[in-house]
């Protein structure tokens, strides 16, 4: 069959440029996910805090990302910081030579300050759901904030945060699509360039449709199984209470 010869491996098909395509949208996803976790509980830190400042800084950051397009902030990250950079670069050495920003870098960080702005807010409300009592018993007991977050507070907050960061990663998924348009050859980018080389939009585009469903797919069973696993204590007892 026709589609078949497109989607094979070899110097006739484009099976290999969509694998690497995907390889690339896999590990963009991967790098920009424990940034943007740990960017998302820094926000969530300063949100609870009780210095104004902290507070303020947290709520315009939030505000901030989730006020643009992600696009937008794609933009900024690769032309705006690439364009900072080199006038830094020259006003301390005027011999210095052009720098370019990595897509990958480029992509990382754009992503990962939307995944940290969303997340932060996510974090912020299960943090503020956990019970007041168990910190000030932990303190009444000698134990230091530090431990007590570790200990007490942060695994019951990633168990109530689970489900709103579980929907942040599908969309983080979905979004690497568009580091494509700053030339990083992900998943999306290997099926345009099949398109404008084979003239078969809806083959590639749908086999793209069925590889991001697919992905998509796999990793809301992952997540589902991580909350069945993080809620089967407290599914036990409140099926002992009852």
């Amino acid at each position: 069959m026709e589609w078949f010869e497109y989607l094979s491996w070899g110097n006739t098909g484009w099976g290999d440029e969509l694998l690497q395509g995907l390889g690339v949208t896999l590990s963009l996803a991967l790098v920009t996910l424990p940034i943007g976790l740990a960017l998302g509980l820094l926000v969530a830190a300063a949100s609870v805090s009780r210095s104004r400042i902290a507070t303020s800084s947290a709520l315009l950051f939030t505000t901030t990302i989730r006020g643009l397009p992600e696009l937008l902030t794609l933009f900024m990250i690769y032309h705006g910081v690439g364009l900072l950079i080199n006038k830094l670069l020259k006003f301390f050495d005027p011999s210095a030579g052009f720098f370019e920003l990595s897509p990958f870098v480029a992509g990382t960080v754009a992503l990962g300050l939307v995944f940290g702005g969303y997340a932060g807010e996510v974090l912020r409300g299960a943090w503020q759901a956990l019970d007041k009592g168990q910190r000030e018993a932990a303190l009444a007991l000698g134990m230091g904030r530090l431990h007590i977050f570790r200990r007490i507070e942060l695994p019951q907050m990633l168990r109530l945060a689970l489900p709103g960061l579980g929907n942040l990663w599908i969309n983080l998924l979905k979004d690497t699509a568009l580091v494509s348009v700053i030339a990083l050859n992900d998943l999306m980018r290997m099926a345009n360039i099949a398109v404008g080389s084979t003239k078969k939009p809806f083959l590639f585009f749908l086999t793209v449709c069925l590889i991001y469903w697919l992905i998509c797919i796999f990793f809301e069973c992952c997540i589902a199984a991580m909350e069945k696993r993080a809620n089967r204590g407290i599914r036990t007892a409140s099926l002992t209470r009852s």
